[in-house]
């Protein structure tokens, strides 16, 4: 048994007070990861469905293979950690804009930092990923790629900072496109129900857009919960 409630680090970042921690949790029965952003939880490692299920409905778009992948977002890591249980992918990217997270990764004070940085194919890049998309020159951005994976904000309006608004709309969804290769897909989690008309401005540049739900047990609150998956292809 883990300690009861463990403070592992805490900063304070330009987005404000920034805290992992780790607890034990009497209901499951393990340790519990989580990354507080002043009163926010960004994210706990018991629930991680839709995290991981953004990665597997990106990835299940694609046909061949060395695929060449970036996430924003790294967080506690299994939305990275599912891109890379795909033997398909040559490379990964991961971006951040809080390099405290990634120091977590690096120090294993996250688990999933262990495999993170013992693999060849991740790396993992400190920088605002939505300006790398706004101007990718002198950037991992600055390549096409297969796909390109977002876990950042909670949804297209519910976002951590407001100058992330501009990703959302017609004109940055277009930049992100032209970072794909034909046949490229993103894929966006949100923590809210299908918005169509998110949908109507990902189909301005994206030739098949899907909306899916993806359901998961929140046994804390005694109900099933439900998060949006994003999935988007470019023509071939």
């Amino acid at each position: 048994m883990g300690k009861s409630f463990q403070e592992l680090d805490w900063r304070q970042t330009p987005l404000g007070e920034l805290m992992l921690r780790r607890r034990w949790d009497r209901t499951f029965e393990k340790d519990v990861f989580e990354i507080k952003l002043n009163d926010e939880f960004l994210m706990s490692s018991l629930f991680t469905v839709a995290e991981e299920e953004v990665a597997r409905h990106a990835l299940a778009e694609l046909s061949g293979t060395d695929f060449d992948v970036a996430v924003g977002g790294l967080g506690l890591g299994y939305t990275a950690l599912t891109v890379l249980e795909d033997p398909r992918v040559r490379s990964l990217a991961v971006i951040d804009a809080l390099g405290e997270v990634i120091e977590w990764h690096e120090q294993g004070l996250i688990p999933a930092g262990t495999t993170l940085t013992a693999d060849p194919r991740c790396t993992l890049v400190h920088g605002d990923f939505f300006a790398m998309v706004r101007d990718p020159k002198e950037s991992p951005l600055d390549q096409k790629f297969d796909a390109i994976i977002v876990d950042i904000d909670h949804s297209p309006r519910h976002l951590l900072h407001p100058s992330n608004a501009d990703f959302y709309e017609p004109e940055g969804i277009a930049r992100l496109a032209d970072l794909l290769r034909p046949g490229g897909v993103f894929g966006l989690w949100s923590n809210d129900p299908p918005d169509t008309e998110y949908v109507a401005a990902l189909e301005q540049s994206f030739t098949n857009v899907k909306a899916e739900i993806v359901k998961f047990a929140n046994p804390l609150q005694e109900r099933e919960a439900t998060a949006t998956v994003y999935v988007a292809t470019t023509a071939k």
